[in-house]
């Protein structure tokens, strides 16, 4: 199937990120189908459209026009029988291999022999979703990151049996609904992002337990170092424009000093443990309590949106 031939979207899970990924491509013209286990649940989501919706309209990415077009172009089943007609279906649904994988098994009975299969895994294992899909080479990991209606990266994973015709239809449909792809040539765990990001985290984690800074100032010099960089130049192009000479030399000493713990360090467990889960629980590393919770996601998704209109300015501008 061809880019121009796709016009019906598939989502299962009408979660945060199934109602984002909806929102995304209604908003470009697209049908789009959701679905769930239940009515209750696609009630909610119909309502997280209309957050996103409004944010976007809000912050002038969106006009208020753009709202009936959104709405006339996602529609609801509990019924996997909606996904017959679909040119691609995203699956969104709970983070269990088991469920993914009969999740797909079942799907694959229903839907076109051409259609193309994407799972939105935030780091297992594109092989072993699809372990029991017959037609691998229509199989792919389209990873959305959160919140997906703003946040511009989706990482594209190959299987090992994933077709290069799969993956460049697919890069060129992200690009058609304003999103950045990048290609996992290789189902790695966690990809490229959740891998830099998690490297990044097992080191703030141990610079805190080292005494060697606050939580409050490893945050503050990653948002104001490395982080101020890295929406311009990524760690490697850092690299080139530093020298690498300079950044092997670095490397030759700091990297004997860097945490190469092979388990979650007993900071993080003990507050799992005890169900400081963060802004779900009103305290993690931070306290969030007395509406400190919403005002953290609302700040972070007014920075993000900044952000956001930069990179559309820039690619005007190309």
């Amino acid at each position: 199937m061809q880019l121009e031939q796709i016009k019906k979207i598939g989502i299962a899970g009408a979660g945060t990120m199934g109602s984002g990924i909806a929102q995304i491509f209604a908003r470009q013209g697209y049908k789009v189908v959701m679905t769930d286990i239940n009515d209750s649940i696609l009630e909610k989501s119909k309502k997280l459209v209309n957050i996103f919706n409004d944010s976007l309209i809000e912050e002038e990415i969106m006009s208020k026009d753009e709202i009936d077009v959104v709405i006339a172009n996602i529609s609801y089943s509990t019924d996997k029988a909606v996904f017959s007609d679909c040119d691609l279906i995203i699956e969104a649904i709970i983070e269990k291999m088991d469920i993914k994988q009969a999740f797909w098994k079942e799907v694959e009975s229903i839907a076109r022999e051409d259609a193309y299969f994407a799972t939105n895994t935030s780091g297992l294992s594109i092989n072993k979703i699809f372990d029991l899909v017959e037609k691998k080479e229509r199989t792919i990991g389209m990873h959305f990151w959160n919140p997906p209606h703003i946040i511009p990266l989706v990482e594209l994973i190959r299987g090992d049996k994933t077709s290069d015709s799969t993956v460049e239809v697919l890069k060129e449909l992200l690009k058609t609904i304003g999103k950045e792809p990048v290609v996992v040539q290789k189902d790695a765990p966690g990809f490229i992002g959740n891998r830099l990001q998690f490297a990044a985290f097992r080191e703030a984690m141990y610079i805190v337990d080292q005494g060697i800074a606050t939580v409050e100032d490893v945050d503050k010099a990653m948002k104001f170092g490395p982080g101020f960089r890295y929406p311009v130049i990524g760690p490697l192009q850092t690299a080139d424009l530093g020298g690498l000479d300079t950044f092997y030399y670095i490397s030759s000493y700091l990297f004997n000093e860097l945490s190469d713990a092979k388990e979650p360090p007993e900071m993080l467990r003990s507050r799992m443990e005890s169900g400081k889960l963060g802004v779900k629980s009103k305290e993690g590393f931070y306290d969030y309590s007395d509406g400190k919770d919403e005002l953290a996601i609302k700040t972070r998704d007014k920075m993000f949106f900044k952000m956001l209109k930069y990179i559309h300015m820039e690619q005007k501008g190309r």
